[in-house]
């Protein structure tokens, strides 16, 4: 099959795929992916259309803006069409985008962009006749839409008769068109869902499609029972001279008494641009409503016509996209990685894609049940989501765009590093396992845990360091690492004086660490970092934990009955006895828990995102030396949730819902200093 036959098989099976999700997100408003993973199709598809003009259709979604009107309402035709934007997803997309505008308007003309964040609502024409409301109109497809006038007349933040000025008299005059967003503050979501819960009703998915659905309810006491807001992005005057720049639309917008995002600003440069982009990809979890990105557009509104539209979009405009969190990608191989507790753990190889500002490669697919029950093949088209520092994984195939040359995952019987046949403890266990202790994999990877920043923190012995050492022959276990002197090492080409000394030194210098690191350092399974901190908090000794049984495990707040045998289990071990008098025998001694009230007693802490003043590990200790407890998720119990910078959606949304105080880094280091 040639090239282009196969780029317009994978263009129609593209169309098919983002036609039905346009369809149930916009018209039925339900989702049947992300948005992120949608964005990713469709930038596939318009890249195969960039390559291969010929393919492209009147219907390609890249074509037109949105969904087809809801029936049950008027539909009305739009003064001008309501058009969508491209997107870019970097400062080179950025830059490029801008290089292009500037080669199409003449030589030396000045430029200035107009930015606003990005709002995830469902966008409205807001019609005003002689300064009173008359009418609103959704996107609808673009060049028709329905008519919502009786359930936006029901939204507070939209003014029945625009406010007046001497500045503004002309726009009460005539027709007024303000296009914006109507959304659903997340604070009010959250109300409305519990709410939902209390009377025994199913949750809302999200706030963008319970706006969407509330404004197409038929019934305007049920639109007016829910909180909704309008928030405003354009000006729109029958003379277009009357708004020269977007900037003035939006003073305009704000002294008419309506709504427009009063961060929104002017820039000079495409560096302005990524600084503005940047402070509120940090702080865009603190607005109230939901946003993925920025709109960026040329300012002055005669340029911005004069440069014209492409197919859907104005060139003069784009969306900058904050780095997706779901995106899709194929499944080139599947193999199995052996972890430290001998899990064999199918991973998927990836063609390369962004995701969450990374490009990510691997995804772990969890266990052989996990791959069978969602049914992914080698060479799927998959969508794959990241959120922060998390590890990526596959959350499903797109069966629609399958071509009949994936294959099946066969789950391996043996350990693919030292051949050991697999085994599973109990039957109802999900995970194989290579049960040798011994296994190459098990070894340097469970030494890379011991050293790693979570548990011992050994600057120096990373994995890599731990495989050339045990290939050497100088280490076998984690106690081996305490026997390690300069000449060993200088042995090895990896080493030289240096290095080999900052080595030994920073192995030496964790003979006595804290009891909670040196307890998620020995790698038992069901246990970590969090359990860690629990188990040594309750018995205060090493030797205390040892010779612990089922049931004064199992009263741990936290440690249930799967974890206290896992814990039992692995200290029952004779070659963890071993190991343990081992590490005795070289001086290693784990800190006791000596514990002593302070200013931060009875409150529990837990961080998002990176701290710039303070690693997340110095904070942890910080807040125990005071009292406090430090925990690795949020639950009903958490006092704070400390927000750094580029944090994930997860912790926020659970402290949202239980109410949790949301505190910066400042706050936190004011705490720890009192």
């Amino acid at each position: 099959m040639s090239d282009l036959k196969k780029a317009a098989a994978r263009a129609a099976k593209l169309r098919e795929l983002i036609n039905d999700y346009r369809y149930h997100y916009h018209v039925l408003n339900k989702s049947i992916m992300s948005e992120a993973a949608a964005d990713s199709l469709k930038h596939e598809l318009t890249r195969i259309e960039e390559k291969y003009p010929d393919l492209i259709t009147a219907d390609s979604p890249t074509q037109r803006v949105a969904g087809e009107p809801l029936p049950g309402f008027k539909q009305v035709q739009h003064s001008s069409r309501m058009l969508s934007l491209n997107d870019v997803f970097d400062a080179d997309e950025l830059a490029a985008w801008i290089d292009r505008i500037k080669k199409l308007l003449p030589a030396g003309t000045k430029l200035e962009y107009f930015m606003d964040i990005k709002m995830d609502g469902l966008a409205a024409a807001l019609d005003y006749q002689d300064g009173v409301y008359k009418q609103a109109i959704t996107r609808g497809d673009g060049f028709v839409g329905e008519d919502v006038s009786a359930n936006v007349r029901t939204i507070e933040s939209v003014p029945l008769r625009l406010r007046q000025t001497k500045d503004n008299a002309k726009f009460l005059r005539g027709r007024t068109e303000i296009r914006g967003e109507i959304v659903m503050y997340k604070e009010d979501f959250r109300k409305l869902n519990a709410r939902q819960a209390k009377a025994g009703r199913p949750a809302f998915a999200n706030p963008r499609n319970t706006a969407a659905g509330t404004i197409r309810q038929l019934n305007p006491k049920l639109v007016a029972a829910r909180p909704l807001h309008f928030h405003a992005y354009d000006l729109i005057r029958d003379s277009k001279a009357e708004v020269p720049t977007n900037n003035f639309a939006y003073e305009t917008l704000c002294a008419l008494g309506i709504i427009a995002n009063p961060m929104a600003t002017v820039a000079k440069s495409a560096d302005e641009i990524i600084n503005f982009y940047k402070k509120w990809e940090h702080e865009r979890q603190k607005l109230p409503f939901n946003t993925d990105g920025l709109v960026v557009k040329v300012n002055d509104r005669r340029l911005h016509e004069r440069l014209g539209v492409v197919g859907k979009a104005p060139r003069g405009s784009v969306a900058f996209k904050y780095p997706a969190e779901q995106a899709t990608t194929k499944v080139k191989d599947i193999f199995v990685s052996i972890g430290r507790t001998g899990a064999a753990t199918p991973v998927a190889m990836l063609e390369p894609v962004v995701v969450a500002g990374s490009t990510v490669q691997m995804a772990t697919l969890h266990n052989e049940g996990e791959v069978h029950r969602k049914d992914i093949r080698i060479g799927d088209s998959v969508i794959v989501h990241k959120a922060g520092d998390v590890i990526p994984e596959v959350i499903r195939p797109l069966v629609k765009l399958r071509d009949g040359s994936e294959k099946k995952f066969v789950m391996p019987t043996r350990c693919p590093d030292c051949g050991t046949r697999l085994v599973k403890a109990k039957a109802t266990e999900a995970i194989w396992r290579c049960p040798n202790n011994a296994c190459p994999s098990r070894s340097w990877k469970l030494i890379g845990h011991f050293a790693s920043k979570g548990a011992l923190d050994i600057d120096g012995l990373g994995e890599k360091n731990a495989m050339a050492l045990i290939e050497a022959g100088l280490i076998k276990d984690p106690a081996d690492i305490y026997k390690i002197k300069n000449d060993d090492l200088l042995k090895l080409e990896r080493f030289a004086d240096i290095s080999a000394a900052k080595l030994v030194a920073a192995i030496q210098d964790k003979k006595n660490p804290p009891l909670p690191r040196f307890i998620y350092a020995l790698g038992i399974r069901q246990v970590g970092e969090q359990t860690a901190i629990d188990l040594a908090n309750h018995f205060h000794s090493l030797e205390k934990l040892r010779s612990a049984t089922i049931d004064e495990l199992s009263q741990i707040e936290g440690v249930g009955e799967v974890v206290a045998e896992s814990i039992v289990e692995w200290f029952a071990r004779p070659s963890h006895k071993r190991l343990l008098d081992k590490f005795k025998k070289l001086g290693v001694k784990p800190q006791e828990i000596r514990r002593s009230a302070g200013p931060l007693t009875g409150k529990s802490f837990v961080i998002t995102g990176s701290l710039e003043s303070i690693s997340r590990e110095e904070a942890a200790e910080r807040i125990r030396a005071r009292g406090g407890t430090f925990q690795t998720s949020v639950g009903n119990e958490t006092d704070y949730l400390v927000v750094g910078d580029n944090v994930g959606a997860n912790k926020l949304d659970r402290a949202e819902k239980l109410g949790t105080k949301q505190i910066d880094e400042q706050k936190l280091l004011d705490l720890l200093s009192k």
